[in-house]
């Protein structure tokens, strides 16, 4: 898989088909207003033909979506970088003993 920041919208036809899970963009349709969900591309054991399953399906009640009835992706938001590595070093005045006492 190629570095896609996220954020980025790339088309269906793109996707990594290797399982990794992805947020999934899926068009609106009778069955009710467009949305996103996660889901990874795998192949179920009864049907034999793969399909893109969201995460959070029941073994025994899979949610599977066609490519036709998904947009876009990306790939999921990955963990936030540290903003500060360590606290500063505050100087301290050797004038002032066990604080201000303000």
């Amino acid at each position: 898989m190629t570095e896609v920041d996220f954020a980025d919208w790339q088309p269906i036809a793109t996707a990594p088909r290797d399982g990794t899970r992805i947020l999934v963009a899926l068009k609106a349709s009778e069955q009710g207003p467009a949305e996103v969900d996660v889901a990874r591309w795998a192949k179920p054991e009864p049907s034999g033909d793969a399909c893109w399953i969201a995460t959070d399906s029941d073994p025994g009640a899979m949610v599977a979506y066609s490519d036709a009835e998904l947009s876009s992706w990306m790939p999921l938001p990955t963990a936030l970088p540290k903003l500060r590595a360590s606290r500063p070093e505050v100087p301290k005045d050797p004038l002032e003993i066990d604080g201000s006492a303000i």
